[in-house]
């Protein structure tokens, strides 16, 4: 059972070094989600196809790392600055060096055995261990910081403005970089820019942590009591099984981060071969952040007023729609395709900004049923989820360039390969995001009126004791 302290009530301070905390945390994994296979496959020379083979094994055992995370942090006993803090402070550093180490351009000479060896290993670094042990106590925390409802949905409003901020910085500045046109306007990629963008990034997420550990506090302490090992992997795997509301937000979950990994996969692609407008990319990128800043006072107006499935199924369907018919009618100006797929990104946006207070929900519903917590284990599990989402999404996105005849090497695609990304590119968000809906709308059962009982029945059970 959990319990509040006596801290300050949450304020402007928590939510700022809430947001900082995602800052970090994309500074390196968004870097990494739209430019580490162009990395592999442009400057080391790796195929697409090894790529993605790359991305699928190792992003699943990364995943498995995430729920191991999680089981640590929820039976780990809590340091003097909390249960989930110390671990920022611990890996901030570990996790930024891991990053660094995955754009090394000067293992581009090398042979294909040592390349495939230091993908592997590097990107299991990362991903696999520094990374998942600051990111499942940092998602973790949200619920340690207040036990309201309306703060966790303003903590989740502000991670995701916290991620919109990293992609802008990223999405818009990267693509100038690392591009520049040769004397036939075609897009070449600067060898040299990757380990100094690695680099700075990788600095810029040591401060951003900083401050997150700095300026938040965890005001809801959750006693634990020692139990037998095997009675802990009992609760683990009750805890995994019992849940619909879970299952059903790890499904969609998949499908939307399968979704926005392709699209952050292949548009660097499609916009550099398909468009030849890289700077397109980069309006494109900056303009998410409008959207970010838009939707943020109104996620939580939004969830009170009309629930959050509810929105949410809406918003996806009509993203998922908007691709459909951008495959079905394409179109040959970037602008006019950054036009449409900036006002078709507003309909998902509200479910990714949103969707960790539905983690919260889902932790209250198990709350509810077990009469017990697990913070820790569910968080992992939902990140488990993400990495798969992440591996089918770059495993495919490498799988379909090498179907589609893309040479890595080459300056200039045919016109057959061109059209084909972007239907891929296309095609798959769409049918991506519309499953999405589905899932939410006939598994997902935590409506706003179900949301509301377990609120009231969990402030019953904290008033009585």
């Amino acid at each position: 059972m959990s319990r509040q302290g006596n801290a300050k009530p949450v304020g402007i301070k928590d939510k700022f070094g809430y947001m900082m905390g995602d800052v970090a945390n994309d500074f390196m994994f968004l870097f990494a989600g739209g430019y580490l296979m162009v990395f592999y496959t442009k400057i080391l020379g790796v195929s697409a196809a090894l790529v993605g083979t790359l991305f699928l094994i190792t992003r699943i055992a990364s995943g498995f790392c995430d729920i191991g995370m999680g089981v640590i942090v929820d039976n780990v006993k809590p340091a003097k600055d909390g249960r989930f803090r110390p671990w920022i402070r611990r890996m901030c550093v570990p996790v930024a060096f891991a990053n660094f180490l995955m754009y090394q351009t000067g293992l581009a000479n090398s042979t294909l055995t040592v390349k495939i060896i230091y993908m592997f290993i590097t990107y299991l670094l990362w991903g696999g261990i520094c990374y998942s042990a600051i990111n499942i106590p940092y998602g973790s925390m949200a619920a340690s910081i207040s036990a309201d409802a309306k703060d966790r949905a303003s903590l989740s409003t502000w991670r995701s403005v916290g991620a919109q901020i990293a992609n802008t910085v990223i999405n818009a500045a990267v693509p100038v970089l690392i591009y520049h046109a040769d004397a036939n306007g075609n897009q070449v990629v600067r060898k040299e820019m990757f380990t100094k963008l690695a680099g700075f990034f990788s600095i810029c997420a040591i401060i951003c942590y900083i401050i997150c550990y700095k300026f938040t506090t965890e005001r809801v302490q959750i006693e634990t009591k020692e139990k037998p090992k095997e009675k802990q992997k009992t609760n683990i795997f009750k805890t995994l099984f019992s849940s619909r509301a879970l299952f059903a937000l790890i499904g969609s979950a998949v499908l939307l981060v399968f979704a926005t990994t392709l699209g952050q996969s292949l548009n660097v692609y499609l916009y550099a071969d398909y468009f030849k407008a890289p700077s397109a990319l980069s309006t494109f990128n900056s303009l998410m952040l409008v959207i970010t800043l838009g939707l943020s006072p109104f996620i939580v107006w939004l969830s009170i007023k009309f629930g959050k499935k509810e929105t949410a199924v809406i918003g996806t369907a009509f993203t998922g729609i908007i691709y459909v018919l951008l495959c079905l009618m394409p179109v040959k100006s970037p602008w006019v395709y950054v036009a449409i797929t900036f006002v078709g990104s507003i309909g998902y946006m509200y479910f990714q900004m949103a969707i960790w207070a539905f983690i919260a929900d889902v932790l209250d519903d198990s709350e509810v049923r077990t009469y017990k917590r697990d913070d820790g284990v569910i968080y992992g599990v939902y990140s488990f989820a993400r990495k798969l989402g992440q591996a089918l999404a770059g495993g495919l996105g490498g799988f379909a360039l090498t179907a589609i005849g893309y040479v890595e090497t080459a300056n200039v695609q045919t016109e057959q390969v061109k059209h084909s990304l972007y239907s891929v590119t296309t095609l798959g968000q769409g049918v991506a995001y519309v499953l999405v809906a589905v899932v939410l709308l006939f598994i997902y059962p935590l409506s706003k009126s179900k949301i509301d009982e377990n609120s009231r029945i969990l402030m019953e059970r904290r008033e009585n004791n």
